[in-house]
């Protein structure tokens, strides 16, 4: 759900991973159409990076 969400609308992406300065920086990027794409690719990168964050984190607990 939170790639269709950085897909379509990036800023938000970061409010939802609790990073909302980036978020608004990316809204600010949005708001220009040649910053759509860079937007979404920076959404699509964070949003990977918070994923594997939150599963060293699992794993570092398991042990």
């Amino acid at each position: 759900m939170r790639l269709i969400i950085a897909l379509l609308l990036p800023w938000l992406t970061f409010f939802t991973i609790g990073r909302p300065i980036a978020g608004i920086i990316c809204l600010i990027l949005q708001i220009t159409l040649i910053g759509w794409l860079p937007a979404t690719i920076w959404a699509v990168y964070a949003l990977s990076q918070y994923k594997t964050d939150k599963k060293i984190e699992r794993a570092l607990q398991d042990r």
